[in-house]
C-alpha cells in the first residue's frame, strides 16, 4: 500500500481557480495541445492494480497508514489503493486545484455538479460511464432517476453515491420538551413556540439563560430546508409553465422574515454566520441549543454521543418531519445522491484501465466491502450480537474508519448487518420513508446551464450572502431586493432564460 496523503487547507480567489480551470480545459479539449502531466500508472507488470482516490474527511483525524481496514480492502480488491484524505472545509479548493494542474488521481469525489466540475467533465477530463454500468453486476444497478439526476447534459461522469431521498429531518431535545411540559411541535407556529421557550424557559433546570433553540452555521442547508416550508421552490419553482428561482417568489420572503425573527429575538446562536457547520452537533449534546435542522440521521449520531457522556441520559433526543406551513405539508429532498464518484482520463488512460477501474468500484458495493469500509474488521472495530453489529468503543481503532465510507456508493443498496437499531434509529428510518410523500422536486434539477457554469459560485454568493445579511439585520428589505437585482444584473437574468430554453427542450 501507498502511503496516504494528508492535505492541509486551501484557499483561493475565485479569479485565479477560474483561470487555472480553463487552462487545463483547453489542454484537454478537442484540438488543444495534449496534457504533458505525467499520470500515474494503473498497473506494473507483476504488480497489483494501482488506484488513487481523492476522498473528503469529515474528522480531525485520518486514517493511519497502512492500517487493517485498508490493507483488507487491497486484498479482496486485489488493488493498492493511495487515499489522498483532503479536509472536508477545504475540499472544494482542493479540487478546483487538482483539476487545474491537469494531474488527477485516478478516482475523485465530486460533492456536486459545481461549474468546474461540469466544465471538466463536458472537456474530456472524466471519463463518460453510462454505456459501460450495465457489465457490472452491481453498478448495472444503478437507479435511473437518481443516475438522470447527476448526470450532467444526460450522460453519466460519475457513480453517484446513493441517499435517502426523504433524508431531512428535525432533531429536537426531547429531555427539554418534557422539563417544559411541551409537546413535539408540527407546525411552524409550534415550531416558533418551542424555540422561544428553549430559549426562555430554562429547559436544563440550571437557573441560568444560556440555551437557545435553534442551532445554525455558515453551512446553507438549514435555510434551504426550512424555506421550502413556507412554499417557497426547492431551487426552481414552476409558474405559468415558467421556471423561477426560489429567491423570486413572495413565500421565500416570508421564510427569511420568520428567520430574521428568530435571530432578533435570539433564539438562534448569535455567531451561526461564521461557525463551522461541524460544530452544530457538538452544540446539542454540549447542552447549548435545543433543535438541528438538517439530515434526520443527525438524530442518531447527536443520541450516541450524549449517551457517551452519560449513559443514564436515554430518551433525551426526538426526531421530527418538517413543520406543516401556509401550504401544507412540504420537505426539501435530497437528490437521491450525495455526490459521486468521477474517474479521470488522465490517470485511467485506456478502456482497459478503465474497466479494472469499474470492476474495483462494482466489487465496493458487494456486501463485505460495504461492511468492511462502513464498520471495519470484525473482533477489532465491531462484534457481532444477533443480527446486529456492536462498535467497538476504542477510539484509536475507530481512526482507521475516519472517512472510508466516503467512497461507498450503495448501488443497487445497502447491504449487510449495521448497529443494533434503537428506537431512535427506528424513528429515524421512519421519518426519512415518510417523508417520500411530502418532498418537493426541483423541476431544474436534470438541466445544465452555461451560464451557472459560469457564474455559479458568484451568483449563489449574492444569494447567500444577501440571505445571511437580511437574517441578522444587516440589510433590509429594500436591501435584499438590492442584492436581488445585483444578482439579475451579474448573470441572473441570462441563467433564468437559458433554464427555461433547456426546460422547454426537456418538455418536448
Amino acid at each position: 500500500m501507498k502511503k496516504t496523503k494528508g492535505t492541509l487547507a486551501y484557499s483561493v480567489k475565485m479569479v485565479s481557480t477560474a483561470f487555472l480551470i480553463t487552462s487545463l480545459l483547453a489542454a484537454c479539449s478537442p484540438g488543444g495541445k495534449e496534457n504533458t502531466a505525467e499520470p500515474e500508472s494503473q498497473k506494473s507488470p507483476g504488480t497489483k492494480n494501482q488506484i488513487s482516490i481523492m476522498v473528503p474527511n469529515f474528522q480531525a483525524e485520518t486514517p493511519a497508514d497502512n492500517n487493517a481496514v485498508l490493507q483488507k480492502l487491497e486484498e479482496l480488491t486485489d488493488t493498492e489503493v493511495e487515499f489522498q484524505w483532503v479536509p472536508s472545509s477545504s475540499y472544494d479548493d482542493k479540487f478546483n486545484i487538482t483539476l487545474a494542474s491537469g494531474k488527477l488521481p485516478s478516482l475523485m469525489v465530486v460533492l456536486g455538479k459545481s461549474p468546474s466540475f461540469i466544465n471538466a467533465a463536458r472537456s474530456g477530463a472524466f471519463w463518460e460511464l453510462g454505456p459501460y454500468l450495465k457489465d457490472y453486476k452491481n453498478l448495472s444497478g444503478a437507479n435511473e432517476i437518481i443516475l438522470n439526476n447527476a448526470s450532467i447534459d444526460g450522460k453519466t461522469y460519475g457513480i453517484y453515491r446513493a441517499r435517502a431521498l426523504g433524508r431531512n429531518g428535525v432533531t429536537i431535545r426531547k429531555d427539554w420538551l418534557d422539563a417544559l411540559k411541551l409537546k413535539a411541535p408540527t407546525t411552524i407556529d409550534e415550531f416558533y413556540n418551542v424555540m422561544k421557550a428553549f430559549t426562555e424557559n430554562d429547559p436544563d433546570g440550571n437557573g441560568k439563560k444560556d440555551t437557545y433553540g435553534l442551532i445554525a452555521s455558515q453551512f446553507n442547508g438549514p435555510w434551504d430546508i426550512m424555506q421550502v416550508w413556507f412554499g417557497a421552490p426547492n431551487g426552481w419553482g414552476e409558474q405559468d409553465g415558467k421556471l423561477i428561482p426560489a429567491h423570486q417568489t413572495p413565500q421565500y420572503l416570508e421564510a427569511l422574515k420568520f428567520f430574521r425573527q428568530l435571530y432578533s429575538e435570539g433564539l438562534i446562536n448569535k455567531d451561526f454566520a461564521v461557525m463551522d457547520a461541524t460544530k452544530m452537533s457538538d452544540l446539542m449534546v454540549n447542552g447549548n441549543g435545543g433543535v438541528m435542522v438538517d439530515v434526520a440521521d443527525n438524530a442518531q449520531r447527536i443520541e450516541s454521543k450524549i449517551l457517551e457522556k452519560d449513559p443514564n441520559h436515554t430518551d433525551a433526543v426526538d426526531v421530527l418531519q418538517a413543520m406543516v406551513g401556509p401550504e401544507g405539508h412540504r420537505d426539501l429532498p435530497t437528490s437521491g445522491y450525495s455526490g459521486m464518484i468521477a474517474i479521470s482520463k488522465s490517470a485511467v488512460k485506456t478502456e482497459e484501465e478503465l474497466k479494472q477501474v469499474l470492476t474495483f468500484l462494482d466489487r465496493l458495493n458487494d456486501e463485505e466491502l460495504q461492511m468492511l469500509m462502513s464498520y471495519g474488521l470484525e473482533g477489532t472495530h465491531y462484534e457481532k450480537k444477533d443480527d446486529y453489529i456492536v462498535p467497538t468503543t476504542d477510539k484509536l481503532a475507530m481512526r482507521d474508519l475516519n472517512g472510508t465510507n466516503q467512497i461507498l456508493m450503495f448501488i443497487p443498496e445497502t447491504r449487510g448487518l449495521t448497529v443494533e437499531q434503537t428506537e431512535i434509529r427506528k424513528k429515524v428510518a421512519e421519518v426519512q420513508k415518510a417523508n417520500e410523500s411530502i418532498v418537493i422536486p426541483n423541476p431544474g434539477e436534470p438541466l445544465i446551464s452555461d451560464v451557472y457554469a459560469q457564474k455559479g459560485p458568484q451568483l449563489d454568493n449574492i444569494i447567500n450572502d444577501a440571505r445571511t445579511k437580511f437574517i441578522v439585520g444587516q440589510i433590509d428589505e429594500k436591501g435584499l431586493q438590492d442584492a436581488f437585482a445585483l444578482w439579475e444584473k451579474n448573470g441572473g437574468k441570462e441563467y433564468i432564460e437559458e433554464m427555461n430554453t433547456l426546460y422547454a427542450e426537456l418538455q418536448k
